[in-house]
Parts: structure tokens; sequence; C-alpha cells
């Protein structure tokens, strides 16, 4: 991941509802969620709802699908992979015996 693709994504994720909307299809992946769904689980108003999702689509953190008049979001799980691998890819000058606490809470 380019370090512009990696800045995208952590500014969408700087504001309290695309982080919880991110968490939310995070936690449902790899199951999409309707917009709807979405909404009423963070009472979120869906026209503000949609902006937020706009900009985690644009940073290519969510996908979405429509069926017939329903839009149902996904978390991409590749760019969510992508990401924590930008983040990792120094950790520790690469001595993983350094790095135990964050190896088991991604294996768990």
């Amino acid at each position: 991941m380019q370090q512009e693709t990696a800045i995208a994504a952590f500014s969408a994720l700087a504001h309290p509802t695309r982080l919880a909307v991110f968490r939310l299809l995070v936690a449902c992946a790899p199951d999409a969620v309707p917009a709807l769904t979405i909404a009423a689980r963070l009472e979120a108003k869906p026209s503000t709802l949609s902006g937020h999702l706009a900009i985690l689509k644009r940073a290519d953190l969510v996908a979405s699908t429509r069926h017939q008049r329903e839009i149902r979001y996904e978390a991409n799980l590749q760019t969510v992979n992508s990401l924590v691998g930008f983040l990792l890819s120094d950790c520790c000058g690469g001595r993983l015996s350094r790095c135990q606490d964050i190896l088991t809470m991604l294996s768990d």
C-alpha cells in the first residue's frame, strides 16, 4: 500500500460515524449489510449516513452492491489487510519476537 492510499484511509476513518460504520461492517464481514440496517444500528439519519458511506467507498474501505432498491455495504477486507500490513511493515525493526502482543491479537 502506498502512503497516500493509507493517508486517505486514515482520513476517512477519522470521524466517529465513519469509524462506527467501518467497525460494524468489519464485525459483520464477510456479510453485506443493508444501508438502512446500518442507519438503524448506529441511530444515524440515512441522508447523513450516505455521505459517510461515500467517503468510505472513495477510500476503498467499503464496497457496495445493489439488490433491487436496497444497497448493501461490506468491508473491503483486502484494503483492511493492506492497511494493517502498511502499519506493521516496519514493526519492531523486523524482530518478530518483539511484536508478540500484536501477533497474538491478530491471531485471535
